[in-house]
């Protein structure tokens, strides 16, 4: 049987889309190029200094066979992007002079490629920080229609596959918001379970975790996810979602029946939705040590069109991964 990633890359080489690497003289960047190309995932373009890009291709025995190289010292479109980003941010004082500036960035470069429809979806963090990712999708690359909330899920796979989709259990938000709203919970509830929908291609059940199962407990952060849950469900009535639920009560049936009797959630989750980014975080790295699960992300979710980031400890394996990811979200997007 073939694991989750192996399903992901041959989805993705169904239907590949144009994807911009936007650290392109880092060396994972080009071996991830010339490997997401070979495997016929993805349309790859990378951005940088032409010749220092050629020069560490060559120096690590790489091939930049059938990658695009878009040369940013003498970038094209430079100045009709700048005037794009220039009209987007002006309100916020952004002046001609300073746009121009930030369009000689790769990172917003590519951002703007994605805007301006010349690619498909960008893949960036090897060397920014999440920071600057996010604020290059936000900015640019604008949110997906419904929601407002720019967030990021982990796909867990864990060696016990009696849990979620044979093992495969999505975890949001573990990256970036930190103390989510009633309004933002929803949407990461949302954009989670459409991420499951579209790369596990089964229906996501919702569970919306707390420390309290259906009034156990009485707090304000138990109201919180309560009525996050209520939004999300009345936004979505599709969405097979339910909460309040402890950890338990989502994922063992036994757990969930005596909890919950009669959710449609409790005991048979695929889809876990954290209160705040501790719990969410540190739930996903005890996963990963103690369960031996490998986690992919964090994957940036909520924008119009799918825009990643990384980590900056990540390898080229990493890098055709999140490409791969990417283009199964746009070709389930595109349906």
């Amino acid at each position: 049987m073939s694991t989750f990633i192996e399903q992901i890359h041959e989805k993705a080489k169904l239907g590949p889309k144009k994807v911009v690497l936007q650290e392109g003289e880092d060396v994972r960047v080009i071996e991830a190029a010339g490997k997401a190309t070979k495997l016929g995932i993805a349309e790859v373009t990378i951005l940088g200094d032409a010749a220092k890009i050629k020069a560490t291709a060559a120096s690590a025995s790489l091939s930049l066979d059938k990658v695009n190289v878009v040369d940013m010292t003498a970038a094209p479109n430079l100045q009709d992007y700048a005037a794009t980003y220039f009209e987007l941010r002006k309100a916020k004082g952004m002046t001609e002079p300073e746009a121009l500036k930030v369009m000689k960035d790769p990172l917003f470069y590519g951002a703007m490629m994605v805007r301006k429809g010349v690619v498909d979806s960008f893949v960036g963090g090897a060397t920014y920080t999440t920071a600057d990712v996010c604020r290059a999708s936000i900015q640019i690359v604008g949110m997906q229609a419904g929601l407002k909330t720019l967030s990021s899920f982990f796909a867990m796979i864990l060696p016990d596959k009696s849990f979620g989709k044979d093992g495969v259990l999505f975890y949001g938000d573990g990256g970036v918001v930190i103390d989510p709203n009633v309004e933002q919970l929803a949407d990461i509830a949302i954009a989670t379970a459409d991420s499951f929908a579209s790369l596990v291609g089964e229906a996501p059940r919702v569970a919306m975790l707390s420390c309290s199962t259906k009034g156990s407990a009485k707090h304000a952060r138990v109201d919180k996810v309560v009525a996050a849950m209520v939004l999300a469900q009345k936004r979505r009535p599709d969405l097979v979602i339910d909460g309040e639920l402890q950890g338990d009560a989502a994922l063992i049936p036994s757990v969930g029946e005596r909890k919950a009797k009669g959710s449609p959630v409790a005991g048979k989750a695929n889809v876990l939705i954290f209160p705040d980014l501790d719990s969410g975080n540190i739930s996903y790295k005890l996963t990963e040590r103690l369960a031996k699960a490998q986690a992919l992300g964090p994957v940036l979710q909520g924008m119009a069109k799918p825009s990643s980031d990384l980590s900056r400890g990540c390898n080229a394996t990493d890098i055709v991964n999140v490409i791969a990811i990417n283009v199964v979200r746009l070709q389930f997007a595109q349906k």
